[in-house]
């Protein structure tokens, strides 16, 4: 490579940080606007009262009918939800399902969480005669929940993948500042399960895993490094709780496609009567008929 050769290569690299560097600058100015009202562009999003739903996301399964009552109850003992708020700063899973699952019309939601003490409290306060005359908070009007719904966090990772090495070593100097400004663009992903089970036998009725996965641009902090560039980053990352919102969506409706369709299972004999696989000296229909 001669010298003009060289020179023209500077002048190249400088060029395109100077481009990239003006076109970084114009977006960090834009980066403080007035809020608007339902201006953010989540998954989940919208309202819903009854089997009325409004906003809600056109990627969401519907029923025509619901198939049965249903409480969401997530572990809060699990790992994985201690660590959702430890690094995520984000709170319990239900309220967003829940609204899923009411847009939806699939199912009726109940109350079987930290509402419900004060569901008991408003019936204590009837029994204490508390209340006023026809308050109405008589015995046998509380709606029992055919299933539970319990959803989990399978994996959730930011920041798993980019592009800015492979560009830095096919394109030469140059391509060190094209990976520069591609060492900002990240993915994100996350997978998710819910489960379904039947509360009066306790038979797992469906299960279902979902996933999902963006891309982040964080265009000076590429360039510059996390500490000069890093609040490009807050404007153009999507936030993690949009991704996993996405991932239980997913989950939702994979669920939902699979129960549309059940089909119950079956064992000769009923359910829980020792199953068609016997042992020696068992009590079991099938444990009795091995050697017969």
């Amino acid at each position: 490579m001669n010298i003009n050769q060289v020179h023209m290569g500077k002048i190249l690299v400088v060029w395109c940080v100077s481009i990239v560097f003006v076109i970084a600058i114009g977006i960090a100015q834009c980066g403080a606007t007035e809020p608007v009202l339902g201006g953010s562009n989540t998954t989940a999003t919208g309202a819903a009262g009854g089997a009325t739903a409004e906003g809600a996301s056109n990627q969401l399964e519907r029923c025509a009918e619901s198939l049965g009552t249903v409480a969401v109850v997530e572990d809060q003992s699990a790992p994985w939800y201690g660590y959702l708020y430890s690094n995520y700063k984000l709170g319990s899973t239900v309220p967003v399902l829940r609204m899923m699952i009411q847009q939806s019309n699939c199912f009726v939601v109940v109350e079987r969480g930290r509402a419900m003490s004060n569901v008991m409290q408003e019936r204590a306060l009837e029994g204490s005669g508390e209340l006023r005359q026809g308050s109405a908070f008589h015995k046998g009007q509380m709606v029992a929940a055919d299933y539970t719904m319990s959803p989990s966090i399978t994996f959730s990772q930011k920041g798993t993948s980019g592009i800015g090495g492979a560009l830095g070593g096919l394109m030469g100097s140059a391509g060190r500042v094209f990976g520069a400004v591609a060492g900002g663009l990240k993915s994100n992903e996350a997978s998710t399960t819910l489960i379904l089970v039947d509360n009066r036998s306790s038979v797992q009725l469906a299960a279902a895993e979902g996933s999902a996965k963006n891309w982040d641009f964080n265009l000076a902090g590429g360039l510059l490094g996390s500490t000069a560039g890093g609040g490009l980053g807050g404007y153009t990352n999507t936030p993690e709780g949009k991704i996993l919102t996405a991932a239980f969506m997913d989950s939702y409706n994979k669920l939902v496609r699979a129960v549309r369709n059940y089909r119950a299972q079956t064992v000769q004999g009923g359910l829980g009567t020792g199953g068609r696989l016997g042992v020696q000296g068992g009590q079991t229909p099938a444990s009795q008929g091995i050697g017969r």
